[in-house]
């Protein structure tokens, strides 16, 4: 926000950089106070970072009950507006981030505001980002949905960014991408696919998703274990050992005629007993 005052006229408000999806709106509440009745407003509004090809923002200014007062649809770029005495008008300002925006697409607005005892400016601004949405599958079947939405991703246009099934969370799958209908007309032949659920998710929700887990968190040596995987598959073995840095424990085969040590990874068993 910049609030520059000249003589009698003051507008003050929000105004700090807000973030917006496709299709979504940004809104900025401000006011304007000065001695004069009414002040002339004058907007600026510019796109980048390519003006050229950068699609159009809907840009509006309404009144504090909601009646619009002005919209860059509108051929005037000057609005006359009523000032109630010494008394702060408060003003709407609110921008719609087109559907075909890009990442990183911004809009950037300036207001001069000017009546009888000076001038003032406001400025705002708003930036095109992504979505994160959370999509519901048939349980079980996360991969299968994740790999179909994959490959329809990578045909036409690129409206996903990623595609995230984390382990151990079944029947939901995280999509990125910036046009959040093009996300659901993906989604929408895939037969394991359910529906998105409502709103947005943001990163700082699923971060955890994000961290990696050991693979012998808790397993505890003395632990019963069946091996899932490798040479040894389906036999039941006990804990001997742990090695946190390599994620891998040492086990022994429970209906081995001698006592053999195997060593594998911890993925490559499923507990079945703790140790008690």
């Amino acid at each position: 926000m910049s609030d520059l005052e000249i003589g009698g006229t003051r507008a003050a408000g929000q105004g700090d950089v807000k973030d917006v999806r496709a299709g979504t709106a940004a809104v900025w509440t401000f006011n304007i106070a000065s001695g004069a009745s009414t002040a002339v407003m004058k907007f600026n509004v510019s796109t980048g970072p390519d003006e050229d090809n950068a699609p159009e923002w809907n840009v509006t200014l309404f009144d504090s009950a909601g009646n619009e007062l002005w919209s860059n649809y509108r051929s005037k770029s000057e609005l006359e507006a009523e000032i109630p005495g010494n008394k702060p008008k408060e003003f709407k300002l609110e921008v719609i981030c087109p559907k075909g925006a890009r990442y990183g697409d911004e809009v950037n607005i300036d207001i001069l505001i000017t009546t009888k005892e000076g001038t003032s400016t406001q400025t705002f601004n708003a930036v095109a980002r992504q979505s994160i949405m959370v999509l519901k599958t048939q349980m079980d079947q996360e991969k299968s949905v994740a790999d179909s939405l994959m490959s329809k991703a990578q045909m036409g246009e690129k409206d996903i960014y990623a595609i995230f099934s984390p382990p151990g969370l079944r029947g939901y799958v995280f999509v990125e991408g910036m046009n959040t209908d093009r996300l659901r007309e993906k989604t929408r032949d895939i037969k394991k696919a359910r529906s998105f659920v409502d709103g947005e998710t943001d990163i700082d929700e699923i971060s955890h998703y994000l961290i990696p887990v050991s693979a012998v968190i808790g397993i505890v040596e003395g632990d019963l274990v069946e091996l899932v995987n490798g040479p040894f598959k389906g036999e039941i073995a006990r804990v001997q050992n742990i090695d946190q840095g390599k994620e891998e424990i040492t086990v022994e085969l429970i209906e081995a005629m001698v006592p053999i040590p195997v060593t594998v990874k911890g993925d490559s068993v499923r507990v079945i007993e703790k140790e008690k």
